[in-house]
């Protein structure tokens, strides 16, 4: 009796611990976007043989982010010189290749050479993890790799290629198919892969640039990266996406359009980001940011659009917000702090890390009032989010990343094109 008294004891005492575990079960943890983790203790020290549980070998590089569901990590792959674009699991106690599967690909697709296939990271629900591997297809599997649907959904023709990752909100995955010709967003039955609706993509009106592309009329670079997100705003959900040159609010259950807002540039790497009912949006390459509320309906640009920048410093990654701050990074790897109600820059910074990689094409991390952020030299610089600029520290892989890093259950992943590490004290 006195053991089994002990044994409870025990795992009451565990319970808060058990409690705060968490899983980030897509590109930025949940369908706002938010790339927040709740977790408290997380580590803020390592380096290549400190606070390292595992590191494992990948077999090409790559630009995807991991995902984590209870013992399992995701990433998706390609496998140069098989043609093979993969899912591949691993054992997140030891690192270990659980399964790969994939598809065998030939067929030519245009990308940029920094942007390898596979660019968009795997979406999970705890029953089924979904990679959309653009012109190869999408590819539903069971947390063992069992296949359960794919679809064909057409070629994805884009000079550079493709990132977009795909979502899960109730019965439907939800992904763009872009950019380029023929580019769309689109609702998938998540149990059959059957389609529930589709948005085909207009063909964008741009006029005269104002961004990277500045004076030349209706050339240069057009088209989306950007993931969208799904957020409550007037007691409605909201998919919302940036598109070149518009952001957009869909009712996600339909695809019917709710709202739309001006502003943006031709070219978009960010995804929107979400905070207190307001969503910023930027455009790619010297390009335009805007602060729109949610709620709308029709065309908001004048109604609901707080502030426009034109030619402003937003980056390839998205940024996080808290208590009413956007924290982000342009590709070169300066810092900014941004009043999201308002546009003020509170700071701007130099993000001081140990590689001479300073650039940035991942997007961070934010755990309660600590954002973290890796760059593409593989260091992650730790810094506080206030409106003062402090940075705690800076850790070094020592190998390039053009990923994001995430959290799990007090451990932190990292995805370098050479391979795969748990961080953890």
């Amino acid at each position: 009796m006195f053991t089994r008294m002990l044994t409870l004891a025990s795992a009451i005492a565990l319970l808060p611990c058990l409690a705060s575990a968490e899983n980030w079960p897509s590109w930025r943890a949940d369908l706002a976007g938010s790339a927040a983790s709740s977790e408290k203790g997380l580590p803020t020290k390592w380096g290549k043989d400190s606070n390292v549980k595992w590191r494992t070998e990948l077999p090409n590089r790559g630009n995807s982010t991991p995902i984590v569901w209870g013992d399992k990590v995701f990433i998706t792959q390609v496998v140069e010189k098989k043609d093979f674009r993969t899912v591949m699991c691993f054992d997140r106690t030891s690192g270990k290749l659980q399964w790969q599967k994939g598809v065998v690909f030939k067929q030519e697709e245009s990308s940029h050479r920094t942007n390898p296939y596979c660019s968009a990271s795997p979406v999970t629900d705890g029953e089924r993890v979904i990679a959309t591997f653009a012109s190869a297809g999408v590819f539903c599997y069971d947390l063992d790799g069992r296949l359960l649907w794919q679809r064909d959904l057409g070629p994805q023709v884009h000079t550079w290629g493709n990132a977009s990752s795909p979502l899960l909100h109730k019965d439907l995955c939800i992904l763009y198919h872009g950019p380029g010709k023929g580019a769309y967003l689109i609702g998938l039955d998540k149990f059959t892969g059957k389609t529930v609706w589709k948005y085909d993509e207009p063909a964008w009106k741009i006029g005269k640039r104002t961004d990277g592309f500045q004076g030349k009329e209706d050339k240069g670079i057009v088209g989306s990266f950007s993931t969208p997100i799904i957020v409550e705003a007037e007691g409605r959900h909201e998919l919302i996406m940036s598109f070149p040159t518009q952001l957009k609010a869909f009712n996600p259950e339909t695809g019917s359009e709710l709202w739309h807002c001006g502003g943006l540039n031709p070219l978009i790497y960010t995804s929107p980001v979400h905070h207190d009912g307001v969503v910023i949006a930027m455009g790619g390459y010297k390009g335009n940011t805007i602060a729109v509320k949610t709620g709308g309906s029709g065309d908001v640009s004048k109604t609901h659009r707080l502030w426009l920048k034109v030619q402003h410093n937003g980056g390839i990654g998205s940024g996080v917000a808290r208590n009413g701050h956007l924290y982000y990074q342009n590709t070169a790897g300066i810092g900014y702090c941004l009043n999201i109600r308002t546009g003020e820059e509170m700071w701007e910074e130099r993000l001081q890390g140990n590689s001479r990689r300073t650039g940035a094409w991942g997007s961070p991390m934010i755990a309660g009032d600590t954002v973290y952020f890796l760059n593409q030299g593989g260091d992650t610089i730790i810094y506080k989010a206030d409106t003062d600029f402090k940075q705690m520290a800076a850790n070094a892989t020592d190998e390039q990343s053009n990923s994001s890093i995430v959290a799990s259950d007090g451990d932190l992943f990292i995805r370098t094109h050479e391979a795969l590490w748990c961080i953890g004290e």
